[in-house]
């Protein structure tokens, strides 16, 4: 814009009343929150810069789309943006995203998001899980050293099915088999003293060799001395693997042996359960999503709505913390 049409513009919001300045305010927020969330998904972009159908990193620009650059790629003749083959492609209303990060960032309900944002209650919902889809894997790689290792258990929930096959429950209702059955979901949290954590959702029932096997050994290094329970999954578990391991008899008062405990996991379960409540309930299929939210909160202190896009977007190099 030149100058002089700029100084023009400038005479006419003078005149504008109250309720038209306000108006020019909010349209002047929104467009710069598009514009700071398509910089955002740029950069992610272009620190891969590859062709999400075929990995061919022979590209050329081809025009624009919803504000984002188009993309051809010469190997495969297909055309895509930013967010193709993400969990973010062809959801609308871009300048509401970061604010919407935002309320997620503070914990806020699926109606508390959607009051926030000015969406609706089921856009709020389906945002919440296209920008969790991708968080569980902001995880380490291995755990390290001494490395405690122990279960929680959530009863199993079907919230939001519309063919359950059976009576509906309650919230917040109860198992009706006693003890530890098929109606509760297993959930194994293995921490090292670094503080790193990885968990699982290991199926319904108690925790069996198997389920370790299959979910935890790729994920200790060698040096790691696996500190558990008295739960003889674990302990079948190492002998099995070659893992060196250390017990702790929680069922006859020992909390603490030497060095060894599980305390450190323990309070980790406690935190995630009184975070989880705020929720009042969540659906078992969800489930991966929400311990991926409460890891990122434990792994990177303050967590902010550019750390959850990026997440979403796939770039978790952007969540260290400096």
């Amino acid at each position: 814009m030149k100058s002089a049409e700029f100084m023009a513009l400038m005479t006419t919001i003078r005149r504008l009343d109250h309720h038209q300045r306000k108006r020019l305010s909010a349209a002047l927020r929104q467009s710069s929150g598009e514009s700071n969330v398509l910089e955002w998904i740029e950069a992610s972009f272009d620190a891969k810069s590859a062709c999400p159908h075929c990995a061919s990193v022979e590209l050329y620009r081809n025009g624009w789309v919803s504000g984002l650059q188009r993309y051809y790629c010469q190997h495969c003749h297909k055309t895509f943006n930013a967010l193709t083959r993400t969990p973010l492609a062809r959801l609308r209303d871009k300048p509401k995203w970061l604010d919407y990060l935002a309320a997620m960032a503070q914990s806020l309900s699926v109606r508390q998001c959607a009051a926030d944002t000015g969406v609706h209650r089921n856009t709020s919902f389906r945002w919440r899980h296209r920008f969790l889809r991708w968080i569980g894997q902001d995880r380490p790689s291995k755990l390290h050293g001494i490395t405690e290792a122990d279960e929680t258990y959530l009863l199993e929930s079907d919230k939001g099915q519309r063919n359950l096959g059976r009576e509906p429950g309650k919230r917040g209702g109860s198992a009706t088999k006693p003890g530890l059955s098929d109606e509760q979901v297993c959930v194994p949290v293995a921490r090292d003293r670094a503080g790193q954590t990885l968990d699982f959702v290991a199926g319904n029932g108690p925790l069996t060799k198997t389920r370790l096997t299959t979910a935890l050994k790729p994920m200790l290094a060698a040096d790691a001395l696996l500190v558990s329970d008295g739960n003889p999954a674990y302990t079948a578990f190492c002998e099995a693997e070659g893992i060196s391991h250390e017990a702790v008899n929680l069922s006859q008062g020992q909390r603490v042996n030497g060095a060894y405990h599980v305390q450190n996991v323990n309070a980790y379960h406690s935190r995630f359960k009184q975070w989880l409540a705020r929720f009042h309930g969540v659906a078992t299929r969800y489930l991966p999503n929400y311990l991926g939210w409460r890891r990122a909160f434990e792994q990177h202190q303050p967590l902010t709505p550019e750390m959850l896009l990026n997440a979403a977007l796939g770039n978790f190099q952007y969540l260290t913390v400096t």
